[in-house]
């Protein structure tokens, strides 16, 4: 229980793939003259090193940012991002989400990060110090106490390691709840697809919850060494912005 440190996975393909998506809707929805807030629930260490042993253990991201950066167009606010956070933390960075928000918000924006692991997140306050409020609690915990958050306008990003098993069991039921208390909030989860089909029942009762407009996307790839159980990335969205329809499409080409 609460072993898990993203950075012996960050920058891998599903990386690549919910960062892109979620630089995509934080571009449009800051396209308006209105201050929003961002939320997320696991939010990790917030930046990485990608030359760091535990990162050079797994080599992961030299299948995910290193192979397919140049996929993307120079003007792909992730693109965009992860080069203003290699400017100021080095050639080898790599953002978390929480980092890679806060780069494409404005100020006024808020930011209420959760992170549950002690180490990671003291790390993580380091990294947001000034930037976010930083939680050191369970992240749905704090969802269901910040939301509806102030600004109303504004999106959560749910991106579990699945680590305890039981949240592909509970996240329906969490999604169904902040949905009701937050309904013009853009909700984004993010899910492995797994040899295992671990994924599959939760995307059953996500399915079958009857969210109006929910987008749902996929991309696979081949494992990213020998053994690895993860083929692939999933982001489920509820009121997806204008134009998620069309980034999709465009990472399809990515990930083909």
């Amino acid at each position: 229980m609460l072993s898990y440190q993203h950075i012996y996975h960050a920058g891998n393909p599903a990386d690549v793939h919910k960062h892109a998506l979620l630089a995509s809707m934080l571009r449009y929805l800051t396209r308006k003259d209105k201050p929003l807030s961002y939320l997320e629930t696991h939010s990790g260490r917030g930046l990485y090193q990608l030359d760091a042993a535990e990162a050079q253990k797994t080599g992961e991201a030299e299948a995910g940012i290193t192979a397919l950066r140049s996929k993307f167009d120079a003007d792909h606010p992730y693109v965009q991002a992860l080069q203003a956070i290699r400017a100021e933390h080095g050639p080898r960075a790599y953002p978390g989400s929480p980092l890679l928000a806060s780069t494409l918000l404005r100020k006024g924006d808020r930011l209420h990060l959760a992170e549950l692991h002690p180490q990671e997140y003291a790390a993580l306050s380091n990294t947001m110090l000034h930037k976010a409020k930083c939680h050191n609690q369970d992240g749905f915990e704090m969802a269901h106490k910040v939301a509806p958050p102030e600004p109303r306008r504004g999106i959560l990003l749910i991106d579990p390691s699945y680590e305890v098993k039981s949240d592909y069991d509970t996240i329906p039921a969490q999604i169904a709840k902040l949905h009701k208390k937050w309904n013009v909030g853009v909700i984004a989860l993010w899910y492995p697809l797994l040899t295992s089909g671990a994924h599959g029942p939760m995307l059953s009762q996500l399915e079958q919850g009857k969210f109006a407009g929910a987008l749902r996307h996929e991309v696979r790839f081949p494992p990213v060494r020998a053994g690895h159980g993860m083929i692939g990335s999933g982001m489920f969205v509820l009121n997806a912005p204008y134009g998620t329809e069309a980034e999709c499409a465009s990472l399809n080409a990515v990930f083909s």
